[in-house]
């Protein structure tokens, strides 16, 4: 005779009775949050992060009646994608400047993915921002090779 692995004590009462066993699927849902500077790095965030299962146990179900618990699993089926909810911004309830100067930030769903916050605490068009750091690296550049314009006018350069 074969013994059952089951988790179910028997006795003498229950002698003439059947055990049965049944899978159960569900559908569990983990909604996550994160901080991240753009899509792709919170894609990576959350890919890093999870269901920790080492807590996926037969802690997790109900027994009662005499109905045991035989096994538990969680396994990856899909996932929806990834949501912009908001940005952090400076909170200026009294004013940007206090607000920068006092370090107090909130999350806005008015601004824009996109958006970027300046040195001063403005929001900037991802467009001004880009245009601003091509010209702050001309300027650098230009900075660096003070002799470029004497080259051109004197080489043709």
């Amino acid at each position: 005779m074969s013994k059952v692995q089951t988790d179910v004590f028997v006795n003498k009462e229950d002698l003439g009775k059947n055990l049965y066993r049944k899978k159960t699927y569900y559908n569990l849902v983990v909604e996550q949050d994160v901080l991240a500077k753009n899509k792709d790095e919170a894609d990576n965030l959350f890919s890093d992060s999870g269901i920790d299962h080492s807590k996926i146990s037969k802690d997790l179900t109900e027994m009662k009646d005499g109905v045991e618990t035989y096994m538990v699993d969680a396994n990856y089926s899909d996932s929806g994608n990834t949501e912009f909810i908001g940005k952090v911004v400076y909170d200026e309830y009294d004013g940007l400047e206090n607000a920068v100067e006092n370090g107090d930030v909130e999350l806005s769903t008015w601004a824009s993915e996109t958006d970027v916050i300046n040195d001063k605490g403005e929001f900037v068009s991802a467009v001004d921002n880009a245009v601003k750091v091509g010209l702050d690296l001309k300027k650098e550049q230009e900075e660096m090779d003070p002799l470029g314009d004497l080259e051109k006018v004197v080489y043709g350069k």
